[in-house]
């Protein structure tokens, strides 16, 4: 689990033409460009991660929150402590243990730039990290699904078992049917 954290100097108008969408609306070199223009022009990026262990531990929403929290405490402090801060947050909730103002918005990356912005940032992020566990343990494919529980990724569980990066829970049906 990722997420990220980025923040643009006002007035963020002259980003409205890069490109910056929702993540899941782009190609992946569409995604990868806009990382680093990101990159360049926030004046922070950070990411934060939850391991399987977390996810199986707190649940996927539970997780999102240690992820987001872990992004948000990245911040340094002489921008962490701008009282003109506020955090938006895509989805219904604000994060727990944060007490900066939020703002959550649901569909956040279709709607806020920053949002967006993040949602790319973390995509290219755990796309990488895909590949990464894709050179690590061959067979299972994961720089082609991405992790997500696609035909290809369910029959590569059936055929070589659960991974250590494969959490048990979640895949207690595909199990019970090998």
């Amino acid at each position: 689990m990722v997420a990220a954290c980025v923040i643009f100097e006002p007035p963020v108008s002259r980003l409205f033409r890069t490109g910056i969408a929702d993540s899941k609306s782009l190609s992946p070199a569409k995604r990868t460009f806009l990382a680093g223009l990101i990159r360049q022009e926030a004046l922070h990026v950070s990411l934060g991660w939850a391991t399987v262990d977390e996810v199986n531990c707190k649940n996927v929403r539970g997780a999102t929150f240690l992820a987001m929290s872990r992004a948000f405490h990245l911040i340094p402090p002489h921008l962490s402590d701008d009282p003109s801060l506020f955090l938006a947050v895509d989805g219904r909730d604000r994060v727990p243990e944060i007490s900066t103002r939020q703002i959550p918005v649901i569909g956040g990356d279709r709607k806020i730039l920053s949002v967006a912005a993040a949602s790319i940032v973390a995509k290219v992020a755990r796309d990488g990290y895909m590949g990464e566990l894709d050179a690590l343990f061959p067979g299972y494919l994961f720089s082609k699904h991405k992790g997500y529980g696609t035909e290809d990724h369910r029959s590569a569980i059936l055929r070589l078992g659960l991974s250590p990066h494969h959490r048990p829970l979640f895949c207690r049906k595909l199990s019970v049917q090998a």
